[in-house]
C-alpha cells in the first residue's frame, strides 16, 4: 500500500513521509494547502498522473484559531478561518478527489471530526463536553453533515463515507495535553479507512463504538 502524505509545509510533509519509509511503509509527500485552491487541484492532478486512482481519503486537517470562543463573543474572523480549513477546505479536497475515488474498487472517505462536535453530546448538560464553547468548532459538526449527505449521494458507488472521533489525543493542536497517544487517536480513522464492503456508511464512530 502506498501512503500519500498531504501537508501544506513541504519540510514537515517530507519528514513525515521519510519517517514512514523508515518504518517500511511506501510513502510520498503531496503538497496541499486547504486554504489555497490551486494546490488542491494540483494534488489531484499529481495523484491522477502517478497513481491513476485513490482508494482512501482521510480528511484530517484542522486548526484552532485564537479568538474563537462562545457564540456571543467569538471573533468572526477566527470563526471564518476555522471553517475555511476544517470544513470548506475538506469539502474542496473531497470534491477534487472524488473522480479518483470512483476509480477504486472499494473507495473510503474518513472525515476526522471530534466528540466535541456531536450535537447530542454538546447539548447534554451532564456530558464532559458540555462546558466547551468554541463556536468555530461547529465546523466539525458541518463536517459530520458532509459525511451524512455524501454517504447518501454515493450509496450506490461502493464508496463508504464516515466520520471518526479520535478522542483527546496529544498533538500540536492542543499543546500535547491529550490523554491518548497518536497511534491510539488514529485507531478510529484506520478502522474506518479499512472497512469491508459490508461495513457501515454515513456514521460517526470512535475506535470502539458509534457516537451520537
Amino acid at each position: 500500500m502506498l501512503v500519500l502524505v498531504g501537508a501544506r509545509n513541504p519540510a514537515l510533509g517530507e519528514a513525515a513521509a521519510e519517517r514512514l519509509r523508515g518504518e517500511g511503509v511506501d510513502a510520498r509527500y503531496v503538497q496541499v494547502d486547504l486554504t489555497e485552491p490551486a494546490t488542491i487541484t494540483a494534488a489531484a492532478a499529481d495523484i491522477e498522473s502517478q497513481e491513476g486512482r485513490l482508494d482512501i481519503l482521510v480528511n484530517n486537517a484542522g486548526v484552532s484559531t485564537p479568538g474563537d470562543g462562545s457564540p456571543g463573543v467569538a471573533s468572526l474572523e477566527a470563526v471564518r478561518r476555522t471553517f475555511d480549513t476544517n470544513f470548506l477546505g475538506s469539502l474542496a479536497v473531497t470534491q477534487a478527489m472524488l473522480p479518483l475515488l470512483k476509480r477504486s474498487a472499494s473507495g473510503r472517505i474518513v472525515n476526522v471530526s471530534s466528540g466535541l462536535r456531536s450535537l447530542t453530546q454538546i447539548g447534554d448538560p451532564t456530558s464532559e463536553f458540555a462546558a466547551f464553547r468554541f463556536i468555530g468548532y461547529a465546523s466539525n459538526a458541518a463536517l459530520n453533515m458532509l459525511t451524512v449527505q455524501l454517504a447518501a449521494e454515493l450509496k450506490d458507488s461502493g464508496i463508504k463515507v464516515n466520520s471518526a472521533d479520535p478522542g483527546y489525543t496529544a498533538t500540536d493542536l492542543n499543546g500535547h495535553r491529550g490523554r491518548q497517544t497518536i497511534p491510539e487517536g488514529a485507531a478510529a480513522a484506520i478502522r474506518l479507512a479499512l472497512l469491508p464492503d459490508d461495513g457501515p456508511t454515513g456514521g460517526f464512530f470512535s475506535a470502539g463504538h458509534p457516537q451520537p
